[in-house]
C-alpha cells in the first residue's frame, strides 16, 4: 500500500472514529453499571486510590491473568485456576460475574451471580473504563465478545444416574481421589451437584482454562455430566 492509500485509510479510520464514540461499548452502558457497581462497593474498589479490601482492586482487570492483584492474597482455588492460565476477558468476566462458582469452584467470593445479562454488560462495561481501552475497536480485547452458549436451565434440571457416573469416573478417578484426598488436585469427592456441572461446562465451553480438563468435558455428554455429578455427590 503506497503512502497516499495509507494516509486515506487512516484519514478514513479517524472520522469513523469520531463519528461513534459510543462504538466501544456496543456491548453496555457504563453509566448504568456504575450505579449496579455500588452493590459490589463492600468488596472491592475501582479507580483513582483504589486499595485491596475483601477483594482485590479491579483497575486493569481486562486482559489481565487470575491472581495477579500484587499484595492480596486469594484463595487456594483462585490461585489453582490462575496456575491452569485464566484470564480475564469479557466472556470468562461474564460467566464469572454469572455464577462465580462456575468459574472457580471453591472461591471465597460470596457473591452469588448476576443473572441478568444485560447488568452484566453495563457493569463490565464500567469496569472496562478502567482497563486499557482500545479506542472505539470493537474487535479488540477486551470489547470483543464470542456468544458462548448459556448453561440451559434443562441441563442443570438434569438427574444423574450415580451408577452410570461410577461406571464413567475411571478417567477421573486417576487424577482426583475417592477418599477426598487433596495432594495438589482438588477433591470433587461430595461437590454439590449443580457446582460439579457448572464446572464441567465451563471446561467443555473452554472458559476453565485447564487443557487437559478441557478435553475429558469435551467429550461428556450433558447426561454424563449429569450422572458423574450424582456419583461423586454421594460419594
Amino acid at each position: 500500500m503506497d503512502k497516499r492509500k495509507i494516509a486515506r485509510f487512516a484519514s478514513a479510520c479517524a472520522v469513523a472514529l469520531l463519528a461513534t464514540p459510543l462504538a466501544a461499548h456496543e456491548h453496555g452502558d457504563p453509566e448504568r453499571g456504575a450505579e449496579l457497581f455500588k452493590a459490589c462497593k463492600a468488596c472491592h474498589q475501582v479507580g483513582e486510590g483504589a486499595k485491596n479490601r475483601v477483594g482485590p482492586v479491579l483497575n486493569g482487570i481486562f486482559g489481565r491473568p487470575a491472581g495477579a492483584v500484587e499484595g492480596f492474597r486469594y484463595s487456594r482455588a483462585m490461585n489453582r485456576m490462575a496456575a491452569d492460565g485464566l484470564v480475564w476477558t469479557w466472556d470468562t468476566l461474564d460467566a464469572f460475574v454469572e455464577n462465580p462458582k462456575q468459574m472457580v469452584s471453591r472461591t471465597k467470593m460470596s457473591y452469588r451471580g448476576m443473572k441478568d445479562a444485560q447488568d452484566r454488560a453495563d457493569l463490565l462495561a464500567f469496569l472496562r473504563l478502567f482497563s486499557d481501552n482500545p479506542a472505539d475497536i470493537p474487535e479488540a480485547e477486551p470489547t470483543d465478545t464470542s456468544n458462548l452458549p448459556n448453561l440451559a436451565p434443562e441441563i442443570l434440571a438434569l438427574v444423574g444416574d450415580p451408577a452410570y457416573g461410577e461406571y464413567l469416573a475411571s478417567e477421573c478417578t486417576t487424577c482426583h481421589k475417592v477418599d477426598g484426598s487433596d495432594d495438589g488436585i482438588p477433591s470433587i469427592t461430595g461437590w454439590p451437584t449443580e457446582d460439579f456441572v457448572l464446572a464441567l461446562h465451563a471446561y467443555k465451553q473452554k472458559l476453565r482454562p485447564h487443557p487437559v480438563m478441557q478435553m475429558m468435558a469435551g467429550r461428556l455428554s450433558d447426561e454424563e455430566i449429569a450422572a458423574l455429578a450424582a456419583y461423586f455427590n454421594g460419594l
